[in-house]
């Protein structure tokens, strides 16, 4: 990773010469791309160090955790280039920040610095060095159980979007089906015996 950019969009000189349906197409491969990363069951973790624009943006809010520097800038400039995000920043943004802050953003094209996007809960962590946050994050995550942690990020995806008592039900069913895991005996025989437990995925 390298100062400077995260990901600044798409390619605007490139864009003139599209047609609608190329357009069209081409959102529809980012959208799977993003959506994808976005459903991956492990953990999703995004260091910005730099500006995360348009496209940036949405990349950047499929992750389940952003790092970011003082130095770093998010922002959907897409409304005064005649658009809006299309790939995800309207509902990643809406369900991270609420619509009034969202609508801000979108209406006047503000750029976040690091603080700010923290502040306004679009980042998570602000680091001088938003890499080594990340990786330390990282570093944390793998000394747990890793079925412990796919069922710990489905349980927290089911449920954003539903009522409390489905949630509890999506909850429960993740939490259950972890009782009979390899891992969970091994961290119940490494507390009696006083040591880290050696996880295996299973």
């Amino acid at each position: 990773m390298h100062a400077g950019t995260f990901c600044a969009g798409a390619d605007l000189k490139e864009r003139k010469d599209h047609q609608p349906a190329d357009i069209i197409r081409f959102g529809d491969t980012v959208r799977a791309i993003i959506g994808g990363l976005a459903a991956l069951p492990v953990p999703v973790l995004a260091a910005l160090d730099g500006a995360a624009l348009g496209g940036g943006a949405e990349l950047a809010l499929a992750a389940d955790v952003r790092t970011i520097s003082h130095r770093a800038s998010m922002g959907f400039p897409e409304t005064g280039l005649g658009i809006i995000p299309g790939v995800g920043g309207t509902q990643r943004t809406l369900r991270l920040i609420g619509p009034t802050r969202t609508k801000l953003l979108l209406y006047t094209g503000r750029r976040l610095n690091g603080a700010e996007a923290v502040s306004w809960g679009l980042a998570d962590v602000l680091s001088d060095n938003p890499e080594e946050a990340a990786l330390e994050i990282l570093e944390q995550s793998l000394s747990k159980a890793p079925l412990a942690l796919t069922a710990a990020k489905a349980a927290v995806d089911d449920g954003f979007e539903v009522p409390l008592p489905k949630g509890l039900i999506f909850e429960r069913a993740h939490y259950a089906q972890l009782f009979h895991t390899k891992d969970r005996l091994e961290a119940l025989k490494a507390f009696a015996e006083k040591r880290k437990p050696n996880f295996e995925g299973c």
